[in-house]
Protein backbone atom coordinates (compact mmCIF):
# COMPACT_ATOMS: atom_id res chain seq x y z
CA UNK A 1 0.00 0.00 0.00
CA UNK A 2 1.30 3.20 -0.80
CA UNK A 3 2.09 6.26 1.63
CA UNK A 4 1.92 9.78 0.83
CA UNK A 5 4.30 12.44 2.25
CA UNK A 6 4.14 15.84 2.44
CA UNK A 7 7.28 17.99 2.37
CA UNK A 8 6.98 22.12 3.65
CA UNK A 9 9.87 24.31 3.01
CA UNK A 10 10.18 27.62 1.89
CA UNK A 11 13.90 26.94 0.42
CA UNK A 12 13.51 24.94 -2.85
CA UNK A 13 16.93 23.01 -3.32
CA UNK A 14 16.18 21.19 0.21
CA UNK A 15 12.53 20.35 -0.89
CA UNK A 16 14.07 18.94 -3.78
CA UNK A 17 16.65 16.87 -2.04
CA UNK A 18 14.51 15.58 0.95
CA UNK A 19 11.88 14.84 -1.93
CA UNK A 20 14.20 13.00 -4.07
CA UNK A 21 15.65 11.00 -1.01
CA UNK A 22 12.30 9.46 0.16
CA UNK A 23 11.10 8.80 -3.42
CA UNK A 24 13.94 6.69 -4.40
CA UNK A 25 13.99 4.88 -1.16
CA UNK A 26 10.98 3.31 -1.29
CA UNK A 27 8.44 3.07 -4.76
CA UNK A 28 5.61 2.66 -2.48
CA UNK A 29 6.21 6.19 -1.01
CA UNK A 30 4.13 9.04 -2.84
CA UNK A 31 5.85 12.67 -2.03
CA UNK A 32 4.30 15.82 -2.62
CA UNK A 33 5.79 19.52 -2.04
CA UNK A 34 4.66 22.81 -0.64
CA UNK A 35 6.41 26.10 -0.77
CA UNK A 36 5.29 27.27 2.50
CA UNK A 37 3.05 27.01 5.80
CA UNK A 38 -0.17 28.21 4.56
CA UNK A 39 -0.09 26.13 1.19
CA UNK A 40 1.07 22.70 3.16
CA UNK A 41 -2.25 23.37 5.54
CA UNK A 42 -4.33 24.22 2.38
CA UNK A 43 -3.30 20.60 0.97
CA UNK A 44 -3.84 19.17 3.58
CA UNK A 45 -7.04 20.34 4.43
CA UNK A 46 -7.95 19.13 0.86
CA UNK A 47 -6.22 15.75 0.72
CA UNK A 48 -5.50 13.05 3.10
CA UNK A 49 -1.10 12.66 3.61
CA UNK A 50 0.03 9.62 5.92
CA UNK A 51 2.97 11.54 6.99
CA UNK A 52 3.87 15.53 6.95
CA UNK A 53 7.97 16.87 6.82
CA UNK A 54 7.61 20.38 7.95
CA UNK A 55 10.52 22.99 8.54
CA UNK A 56 10.06 25.43 11.26
CA UNK A 57 11.26 28.52 9.62
CA UNK A 58 9.07 30.05 7.25
CA UNK A 59 7.42 33.15 6.03
CA UNK A 60 3.98 33.63 6.26
CA UNK A 61 3.37 30.67 8.80
CA UNK A 62 6.47 29.24 10.29
CA UNK A 63 6.05 25.56 11.25
CA UNK A 64 5.10 25.25 14.94
CA UNK A 65 1.66 27.80 13.34
CA UNK A 66 1.38 24.57 10.74
CA UNK A 67 1.81 21.91 13.57
CA UNK A 68 -1.14 23.61 15.76
CA UNK A 69 -3.28 23.62 12.96
CA UNK A 70 -2.61 20.17 11.83
CA UNK A 71 -3.16 18.56 15.26
CA UNK A 72 -6.77 19.86 14.95
CA UNK A 73 -7.57 19.36 11.65
CA UNK A 74 -6.31 15.78 11.55
CA UNK A 75 -4.70 14.82 14.58
CA UNK A 76 -3.73 11.13 13.56
CA UNK A 77 -1.07 12.66 10.83
CA UNK A 78 2.39 12.34 12.61
CA UNK A 79 4.82 15.31 11.58
CA UNK A 80 7.95 15.59 11.30
CA UNK A 81 9.83 18.95 12.03
CA UNK A 82 12.94 20.47 9.95
CA UNK A 83 14.97 22.76 11.60
CA UNK A 84 18.01 24.79 11.40
CA UNK A 85 20.98 24.60 14.00
CA UNK A 86 19.40 27.77 15.47
CA UNK A 87 16.20 26.39 15.88
CA UNK A 88 16.75 23.00 17.63
CA UNK A 89 15.24 24.51 20.68
CA UNK A 90 11.90 25.55 19.05
CA UNK A 91 12.32 21.74 17.59
CA UNK A 92 12.39 20.79 21.25
CA UNK A 93 9.31 22.24 22.20
CA UNK A 94 7.45 21.18 19.14
CA UNK A 95 7.64 17.56 20.51
CA UNK A 96 5.97 18.99 23.34
CA UNK A 97 2.93 20.03 20.91
CA UNK A 98 2.99 16.64 19.56
CA UNK A 99 5.26 16.51 16.88
CA UNK A 100 6.59 13.12 16.06
CA UNK A 101 9.98 14.02 15.38
CA UNK A 102 12.34 16.53 14.42
CA UNK A 103 15.30 15.94 12.13
CA UNK A 104 18.61 19.04 11.40
CA UNK A 105 19.34 20.83 8.46
CA UNK A 106 21.39 19.30 6.65
CA UNK A 107 19.75 15.75 7.21
CA UNK A 108 21.35 12.65 7.86
CA UNK A 109 20.63 10.45 5.39
CA UNK A 110 20.01 7.37 7.48
CA UNK A 111 18.45 9.40 10.50
CA UNK A 112 15.99 10.44 7.80
CA UNK A 113 14.67 7.29 6.31
CA UNK A 114 14.74 5.96 9.87
CA UNK A 115 12.41 8.83 10.70
CA UNK A 116 9.77 8.46 8.07
CA UNK A 117 9.94 4.50 8.39
CA UNK A 118 8.96 5.00 12.10
CA UNK A 119 6.38 7.75 11.42
CA UNK A 120 4.40 5.62 9.15
CA UNK A 121 4.93 2.82 10.89
CA UNK A 122 3.21 4.72 13.94
CA UNK A 123 0.63 6.19 11.17
CA UNK A 124 -0.28 2.47 10.19
CA UNK A 125 -0.76 1.67 14.08
CA UNK A 126 -3.00 4.42 14.72
CA UNK A 127 -5.45 3.78 12.09
CA UNK A 128 -5.44 -0.36 13.01
CA UNK A 129 -6.11 1.17 16.93
CA UNK A 130 -9.11 3.14 15.38
CA UNK A 131 -10.29 -0.22 13.40
CA UNK A 132 -10.10 -2.30 16.46
CA UNK A 133 -12.28 0.72 18.37
CA UNK A 134 -14.66 0.41 15.58
CA UNK A 135 -15.15 -3.37 16.02
CA UNK A 136 -15.34 -3.33 19.79
CA UNK A 137 -18.36 -0.92 19.35
CA UNK A 138 -19.53 -3.06 16.60
CA UNK A 139 -20.70 -5.39 19.13
CA UNK A 140 -22.93 -3.12 21.07
CA UNK A 141 -24.65 -1.68 17.31
CA UNK A 142 -27.93 -1.21 17.79
CA UNK A 143 -29.80 -2.69 14.40
CA UNK A 144 -33.18 -1.16 13.12
CA UNK A 145 -34.87 1.62 11.35
CA UNK A 146 -38.00 1.70 12.81
CA UNK A 147 -39.35 4.82 14.13
CA UNK A 148 -39.05 3.14 17.73
CA UNK A 149 -35.02 2.68 16.74
CA UNK A 150 -34.73 5.91 15.64
CA UNK A 151 -36.26 7.29 18.63
CA UNK A 152 -33.83 5.89 20.94
CA UNK A 153 -30.86 6.43 18.53
CA UNK A 154 -32.01 10.42 18.57
CA UNK A 155 -31.98 10.19 22.39
CA UNK A 156 -28.40 8.95 23.15
CA UNK A 157 -27.23 11.63 20.74
CA UNK A 158 -28.68 14.31 23.14
CA UNK A 159 -28.02 12.26 26.22
CA UNK A 160 -25.15 10.84 25.96
CA UNK A 161 -22.55 13.98 26.24
CA UNK A 162 -24.14 15.13 29.79
CA UNK A 163 -23.80 13.36 33.10
CA UNK A 164 -27.69 13.03 33.20
CA UNK A 165 -28.86 9.69 34.42
CA UNK A 166 -30.57 7.34 32.40
CA UNK A 167 -33.29 4.46 33.41
CA UNK A 168 -33.82 1.96 30.80
CA UNK A 169 -37.08 0.29 31.10
CA UNK A 170 -37.96 -2.86 28.24
CA UNK A 171 -38.85 -6.15 28.44
CA UNK A 172 -36.01 -8.97 29.19
CA UNK A 173 -33.62 -9.58 26.08
CA UNK A 174 -34.48 -6.48 24.42
CA UNK A 175 -31.34 -4.88 24.11
CA UNK A 176 -31.07 -2.50 27.27
CA UNK A 177 -27.27 -3.12 27.53
CA UNK A 178 -26.67 -1.93 24.27
CA UNK A 179 -28.54 1.30 24.67
CA UNK A 180 -26.38 1.52 28.28
CA UNK A 181 -22.92 0.61 26.00
CA UNK A 182 -23.71 3.37 23.31
CA UNK A 183 -24.29 6.02 26.17
CA UNK A 184 -21.22 5.55 27.68
CA UNK A 185 -19.41 5.28 24.24
CA UNK A 186 -20.42 8.58 23.00
CA UNK A 187 -20.42 10.40 26.43
CA UNK A 188 -17.48 12.14 27.71
CA UNK A 189 -15.90 9.03 30.35
CA UNK A 190 -15.41 6.93 27.22
CA UNK A 191 -11.80 7.04 28.22
CA UNK A 192 -13.12 5.58 31.30
CA UNK A 193 -14.73 2.52 32.61
CA UNK A 194 -17.68 1.44 32.02
CA UNK A 195 -18.63 -1.20 35.07
CA UNK A 196 -22.00 -3.55 34.75
CA UNK A 197 -23.73 -4.74 38.03
CA UNK A 198 -26.03 -7.56 37.59
CA UNK A 199 -27.94 -6.83 39.84
CA UNK A 200 -30.68 -9.49 40.01
CA UNK A 201 -27.76 -12.24 39.86
CA UNK A 202 -25.55 -11.19 43.28
CA UNK A 203 -27.39 -12.45 46.68
CA UNK A 204 -29.38 -9.72 48.42
CA UNK A 205 -26.74 -9.97 51.48
CA UNK A 206 -23.64 -9.58 49.17
CA UNK A 207 -25.08 -6.52 47.27
CA UNK A 208 -23.56 -4.37 49.35
CA UNK A 209 -20.27 -5.28 49.22
CA UNK A 210 -20.46 -5.98 45.46
CA UNK A 211 -21.50 -2.10 45.21
CA UNK A 212 -19.63 -0.35 48.08
CA UNK A 213 -16.77 -2.81 48.66
CA UNK A 214 -16.08 -3.70 52.35
CA UNK A 215 -13.02 -3.90 54.84
CA UNK A 216 -11.74 -6.56 56.30
CA UNK A 217 -13.11 -8.23 59.01
CA UNK A 218 -16.48 -6.86 58.51
CA UNK A 219 -18.47 -10.14 57.77
CA UNK A 220 -17.78 -13.70 57.42
CA UNK A 221 -15.29 -14.51 54.65
CA UNK A 222 -13.97 -10.46 54.45
CA UNK A 223 -10.64 -11.75 54.62
CA UNK A 224 -9.30 -8.23 53.21
CA UNK A 225 -10.20 -4.63 52.31
CA UNK A 226 -12.15 -5.04 48.71
CA UNK A 227 -12.50 -2.10 46.70
CA UNK A 228 -16.29 -1.88 45.08
CA UNK A 229 -17.71 -1.45 41.51
CA UNK A 230 -18.45 2.36 42.15
CA UNK A 231 -15.08 2.92 42.76
CA UNK A 232 -13.54 0.65 39.98
CA UNK A 233 -16.06 2.98 38.18
CA UNK A 234 -14.75 6.22 39.04
CA UNK A 235 -14.68 8.97 36.35
CA UNK A 236 -16.51 6.88 34.32
CA UNK A 237 -20.31 4.65 34.58
CA UNK A 238 -21.85 2.49 36.71
CA UNK A 239 -24.56 0.45 34.78
CA UNK A 240 -27.24 -1.20 37.32
CA UNK A 241 -28.85 -3.56 35.26
CA UNK A 242 -31.96 -5.23 36.69
CA UNK A 243 -32.03 -2.25 39.45
CA UNK A 244 -35.81 -3.42 40.42
CA UNK A 245 -34.26 -6.61 41.98
CA UNK A 246 -31.75 -4.90 44.48
CA UNK A 247 -32.66 -5.11 48.22
CA UNK A 248 -34.20 -2.06 50.03
CA UNK A 249 -31.03 -1.77 51.94
CA UNK A 250 -28.63 -1.54 48.83
CA UNK A 251 -30.85 0.89 47.49
CA UNK A 252 -30.80 3.57 50.46
CA UNK A 253 -27.16 3.07 50.19
CA UNK A 254 -27.22 3.97 45.97
CA UNK A 255 -29.47 6.89 47.11
CA UNK A 256 -26.80 8.27 49.60
CA UNK A 257 -24.43 7.83 46.77
CA UNK A 258 -26.43 9.26 44.24
CA UNK A 259 -27.26 12.52 46.36
CA UNK A 260 -23.63 13.18 47.76
CA UNK A 261 -21.46 11.33 45.44
CA UNK A 262 -19.76 9.59 48.46
CA UNK A 263 -19.65 5.73 49.43
CA UNK A 264 -18.91 3.83 52.34
CA UNK A 265 -17.07 0.34 52.45
CA UNK A 266 -19.17 -2.06 54.52
CA UNK A 267 -17.51 -2.18 57.89
CA UNK A 268 -15.79 1.30 57.61
CA UNK A 269 -17.02 4.95 58.41
CA UNK A 270 -14.79 6.68 56.19
CA UNK A 271 -16.62 8.03 53.05
CA UNK A 272 -14.86 7.99 49.56
CA UNK A 273 -15.27 10.51 47.10
CA UNK A 274 -16.79 9.06 43.83
CA UNK A 275 -17.62 10.81 40.37
CA UNK A 276 -19.75 8.24 38.62
CA UNK A 277 -22.18 8.66 36.22
CA UNK A 278 -25.13 6.08 36.72
CA UNK A 279 -27.20 4.55 34.19
CA UNK A 280 -29.95 1.84 35.48
CA UNK A 281 -31.75 -0.75 33.69
CA UNK A 282 -35.41 -2.68 34.60
CA UNK A 283 -37.19 -5.18 33.37
CA UNK A 284 -40.27 -4.17 36.05
CA UNK A 285 -42.66 -2.05 36.05
CA UNK A 286 -41.09 0.14 38.96
CA UNK A 287 -44.15 2.29 39.53
CA UNK A 288 -46.10 -1.14 40.92
CA UNK A 289 -42.77 -1.57 42.65
CA UNK A 290 -43.36 1.46 44.70
CA UNK A 291 -46.86 1.35 44.90
CA UNK A 292 -46.20 -2.82 46.38
CA UNK A 293 -43.27 -1.15 49.03
CA UNK A 294 -40.37 -2.84 46.93
CA UNK A 295 -38.62 -0.07 45.41
CA UNK A 296 -37.44 3.50 46.99
CA UNK A 297 -40.04 6.19 45.14
CA UNK A 298 -36.89 8.81 46.18
CA UNK A 299 -34.20 6.66 44.49
CA UNK A 300 -36.59 6.20 41.29
CA UNK A 301 -37.01 10.13 40.37
CA UNK A 302 -33.32 10.51 41.25
CA UNK A 303 -32.78 7.32 38.60
CA UNK A 304 -35.60 8.48 36.25
CA UNK A 305 -33.97 12.10 35.26
CA UNK A 306 -34.15 10.39 31.33
CA UNK A 307 -36.38 7.28 30.71
CA UNK A 308 -35.82 5.29 27.97
CA UNK A 309 -38.34 2.76 26.67
CA UNK A 310 -36.62 -0.01 24.45
CA UNK A 311 -39.67 -1.88 22.94
CA UNK A 312 -40.56 -5.44 22.72
CA UNK A 313 -39.27 -7.04 19.40
CA UNK A 314 -43.07 -7.81 18.25
CA UNK A 315 -43.35 -4.17 18.30
CA UNK A 316 -40.95 -3.32 15.79
CA UNK A 317 -41.38 -6.24 13.62
CA UNK A 318 -39.58 -4.37 10.41
CA UNK A 319 -36.49 -4.83 11.68
CA UNK A 320 -36.67 -8.19 11.71
CA UNK A 321 -34.85 -8.69 8.39
CA UNK A 322 -31.82 -6.16 9.25
CA UNK A 323 -31.63 -8.35 12.34
CA UNK A 324 -31.42 -11.72 10.47
CA UNK A 325 -28.99 -10.06 8.16
CA UNK A 326 -26.87 -8.83 11.20
CA UNK A 327 -26.91 -12.28 12.72
CA UNK A 328 -25.94 -14.01 10.01
CA UNK A 329 -22.79 -11.74 9.18
CA UNK A 330 -21.67 -11.74 12.98
CA UNK A 331 -22.31 -15.21 13.76
CA UNK A 332 -20.13 -16.72 10.26
CA UNK A 333 -17.39 -14.06 11.67
CA UNK A 334 -17.52 -16.21 15.23
CA UNK A 335 -17.65 -19.47 13.48
CA UNK A 336 -15.41 -19.19 10.35
CA UNK A 337 -17.79 -19.90 8.55
CA UNK A 338 -19.77 -18.66 4.66
CA UNK A 339 -22.87 -16.22 5.28
CA UNK A 340 -25.79 -18.52 4.59
CA UNK A 341 -28.82 -16.54 2.90
CA UNK A 342 -32.52 -16.99 3.89
CA UNK A 343 -35.07 -16.58 1.23
CA UNK A 344 -37.93 -14.32 1.36
CA UNK A 345 -40.58 -16.47 2.66
CA UNK A 346 -38.47 -17.75 5.51
CA UNK A 347 -37.72 -13.89 6.28
CA UNK A 348 -41.26 -13.20 6.43
CA UNK A 349 -42.43 -16.16 8.17
CA UNK A 350 -40.11 -14.86 10.85
CA UNK A 351 -41.13 -11.53 11.03
CA UNK A 352 -44.54 -13.22 11.60
CA UNK A 353 -43.76 -15.19 14.94
CA UNK A 354 -44.66 -14.15 18.54
CA UNK A 355 -41.07 -13.39 20.02
CA UNK A 356 -41.45 -13.43 23.73
CA UNK A 357 -37.68 -13.56 24.30
CA UNK A 358 -37.41 -11.08 21.94
CA UNK A 359 -33.71 -10.47 20.11
CA UNK A 360 -32.06 -13.03 22.44
CA UNK A 361 -34.70 -15.57 21.24
CA UNK A 362 -34.40 -14.43 17.28
CA UNK A 363 -30.26 -15.08 17.39
CA UNK A 364 -30.87 -17.92 18.94
CA UNK A 365 -32.90 -19.02 16.25
CA UNK A 366 -31.07 -17.46 13.46
CA UNK A 367 -27.82 -19.39 15.11
CA UNK A 368 -29.97 -22.82 15.22
CA UNK A 369 -31.38 -22.53 11.64
CA UNK A 370 -27.40 -21.39 10.04
CA UNK A 371 -26.46 -24.77 11.86
CA UNK A 372 -29.04 -26.70 10.34
CA UNK A 373 -30.61 -25.88 7.72
CA UNK A 374 -29.86 -25.77 4.02
CA UNK A 375 -27.29 -23.63 1.95
CA UNK A 376 -30.19 -21.42 2.13
CA UNK A 377 -32.17 -20.97 4.71
CA UNK A 378 -35.97 -22.04 3.59
CA UNK A 379 -39.25 -21.95 5.04
CA UNK A 380 -39.52 -25.21 6.08
CA UNK A 381 -36.53 -25.11 7.50
CA UNK A 382 -38.14 -22.51 9.86
CA UNK A 383 -40.67 -24.68 10.55
CA UNK A 384 -38.13 -28.16 11.50
CA UNK A 385 -36.37 -26.11 13.17
CA UNK A 386 -36.97 -22.51 14.62
CA UNK A 387 -39.10 -24.45 17.57
CA UNK A 388 -41.80 -21.74 17.40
Amino acid sequence: MKSKILIIEDEAAIRRVLSKIISEENENYIVEEAEDGLVGVDMITKSDYDLVLCDIKMPKMDGVEVLERIKVLKPEIPMVMISGHGDLDTAVNTMRLGAFDYISKPPDLNRLLNTVRNALDKKELVVENKLLKKKVSKKYEMIGESEAIDLIKNMIEKVAPTDARVLITGPNGTGKELVAHWLHEKSERTKAPMVEVNCAAIPSELIESELFGHVKGSFTGANKDRAGKFEAANGGTIFLDEIGDMSLSAQAKVLRALQENRIARVGSDRDIKVDVRVIAATNKDLQKEIAEGRFREDLYHRLAVILINVPALNDRRDDIPLLIEFFTDQIAQEQGTAVKKFSKAAVKLLQDYDWTGNIRELRNVVERLIILGEKEVSENDIKLFANK
